[in-house]
């Protein structure tokens, strides 16, 4: 499974969600609603789209099973996050090819 697309949108103010990501595994499948996060310690994180239970507690719609994956989709949002950075774009379409 890879990533083929990214469609980013930045998102600017003062939380600490920097942008709002659509995500494409081999053309074929998408998430939508992946937030990436300002964590304290300056590590940025991915959130995986949720809803928001009775109770208050979030529950995940879509997520990674393991850290691997995990960390592979947060590293590929984060380089594209740092390219809309750099080009000053507050949406952004990247087309990953492996």
């Amino acid at each position: 499974m890879n990533i083929t697309e990214v469609r980013l949108r930045r998102v600017e103010g003062g939380n600490r969600t920097r942008a709002v990501a659509s995500i494409t595994f081999d053309d074929a499948f998408v998430i939508h609603e992946v937030k990436l996060v300002g964590g304290r310690e300056g590590q940025d994180y991915v959130a995986m789209p949720s809803r928001r239970l009775d109770g208050g507690e979030h529950l995940d719609i879509a997520h990674p099973v393991n850290t691997p994956t995990r960390e592979y989709i947060q590293r590929e949002l984060v380089q594209v996050y740092d390219q809309a950075v750099a080009e000053g774009r507050r949406e952004y379409r990247a087309f990953i090819r492996t």
